[in-house]
């Protein structure tokens, strides 16, 4: 699987388990998952490229015990750290 599309589902996932997206350039800075007033946003960074981009919302996906629970890919499980059981 490709990064981007990597990123896409992981995207999808993020917005399942309740997140507002926001695609902001934030110059490198910036991004990821917070909540503000009860209400959970990610703000994707444009200012990264696909893996970087990528690599951000793995990070709020392993902060959030309900993506345990979610239908991910094999490649998207392996990437947060999910482990499968047989």
């Amino acid at each position: 699987m490709h990064t981007v599309e990597l990123l896409e589902e992981s995207l999808s996932v993020v917005k399942r388990l309740g997140y507002r997206i926001r695609h902001e350039w934030l110059n490198g800075t910036g991004g990821g998952g917070c909540e503000i007033a009860g209400q959970k946003w990610f703000f994707l960074d444009l200012a990264l490229g696909p893996g970087d981009q990528l690599e951000q919302v793995l990070e709020t996906l392993r902060r959030e015990p309900a993506a345990g629970r979610m239908a991910l890919s094999i490649p998207l499980g392996e990437m947060v750290g999910l482990r499968r059981s047989a």
